[in-house]
C-alpha cells in the first residue's frame, strides 16, 4: 500500500440535480453542429454502464482504504458518479425513442462491462483512474470552447454536459489517489490510462455512428468531414491531457482548473433549492450564471 499524497482540491459537492428532458427534444440539440451533437449523445449513451463500474469499483476498495480524507473524497465521487447516471439515463431513454438502434449499443456495453467486473481490483481501479483522466482534456476542451460548442444550443443538454464537467473537475483527484494508495504501480496505471479512454471513446463512436445512419448523415461526405473535423478537435484536447497523466510524478491536482468551474459552482450555491442550473445559451459566451 502507497502513502497518499495529499493534494487540495475543491470541495466535492454531491447535486442532485433533476434535468427536465422534453420527450420531444430533437436529438440535434445543436442545430449548427449536429454532428458534434450527436458525438455528445454517443457519449451519454456510455455513461450509465460506466458509471455504475466505476462506482462499484471504487466502493469495493474503499474497504481498504484506511485514510480518512481519501474515503471522505471517494464518498463525495460515488455520489456525483450516481446523479450523472440518473440524468443521462433519463436523456438516453428519449434518445433511445429516436433510435431504437441504440439498444444494440447498449447490449454491448452491458456485455462489456460484466465482463470488467471480473477483472482484479486492480486492473478495475486502473482502468477507472485512466477514464478520469481523459475527462481532465474534455473539461479543458467544452469549458475554454464553450461558445462555440454550445452557444444557441438546447438549454437542458448544454447544461448536462457542463454540469458534468463540474463535477469531473471536483473529483478529479479522486481515482487517481484511490489507485495511488492502493497499487501505486505506474505500469498499470498507464495501461489504464489507455484502456480506459480507448474503450469508453470507441463505444461512444458505436452510439454517434448508428444515430447519424438514422438520420441519413453518415454516407454523406460533408457531414463526415465535419465529423472528422470535430473528432481531430477531441483529439487535440484531450491528447495533452493524458500524454501528462504519462510523465512519472503526474498528478491531476497539478492541472489548473478553469476558472468557469468555481464561478459555475459558486452561480449554483445561491440557486433555491431543487432549482435546475439552466445556462443562458442565448450569450454566446455562456456565463456562469442561470435563469431566474
Amino acid at each position: 500500500m502507497t502513502a497518499h499524497v495529499k493534494y487540495g482540491h475543491p470541495e466535492i459537492v454531491v447535486r442532485r440535480i433533476p434535468f427536465k428532458f422534453d420527450e420531444g427534444i430533437n436529438p440535434i440539440w445543436n442545430a449548427d453542429r449536429p454532428e458534434w451533437s450527436h458525438m455528445v449523445n454517443g457519449a451519454s449513451l456510455t455513461m450509465p454502464y460506466l458509471e455504475p463500474f466505476l462506482i462499484k469499483t471504487v466502493r469495493e476498495a474503499l474497504g481498504k482504504v484506511d485514510d480518512a480524507q481519501l474515503k471522505s473524497d471517494v464518498e463525495g465521487f460515488i455520489g456525483q458518479e450516481g446523479a450523472h447516471y440518473r440524468n443521462h439515463r433519463r436523456y438516453n431513454d428519449i434518445l433511445k425513442c429516436f433510435c431504437p438502434e441504440l439498444a444494440e449499443v447498449e447490449r454491448m456495453l452491458t456485455a462489456d462491462y460484466t465482463r470488467f467486473q471480473k477483472r482484479s481490483l486492480k486492473w478495475r481501479l486502473a482502468y477507472a483512474a485512466g477514464f478520469e483522466t481523459m475527462t481532465i482534456g474534455m473539461t479543458e476542451w467544452l469549458i475554454h470552447q464553450r461558445g462555440d460548442l454550445f452557444a444557441g444550443a438546447d438549454a437542458n443538454v448544454t447544461s448536462l454536459v457542463l454540469w458534468h464537467m463540474v463535477e469531473e473537475t471536483e473529483h478529479k483527484n479522486v481515482a487517481y489517489d484511490l489507485y495511488q494508495h492502493l497499487f501505486g504501480d505506474y505500469l498499470g496505471r498507464s495501461w489504464g490510462l489507455i484502456v480506459g479512454a480507448s474503450h469508453v471513446a470507441w463505444m461512444s463512436r458505436k452510439g454517434y455512428k448508428r444515430l447519424l445512419k438514422r438520420e441519413g448523415r453518415w454516407g454523406d461526405l460533408r457531414s463526415r468531414l465535419a465529423l472528422y473535423g470535430m473528432v481531430g478537435r477531441f483529439f487535440l484536447y484531450a491528447s495533452p491531457a493524458m500524454l501528462r497523466a504519462l510523465i512519472p510524478g503526474y498528478h491531476p491536482a497539478k492541472v489548473e482548473d478553469p476558472n468557469w468551474v468555481a464561478r459555475w459552482a459558486d452561480a449554483y450555491r445561491s440557486l433555491p433549492d431543487g432549482a435546475i442550473p439552466l445556462l443562458d445559451t442565448s450569450d454566446p459566451k455562456i456565463p456562469a450564471r442561470f435563469a431566474p
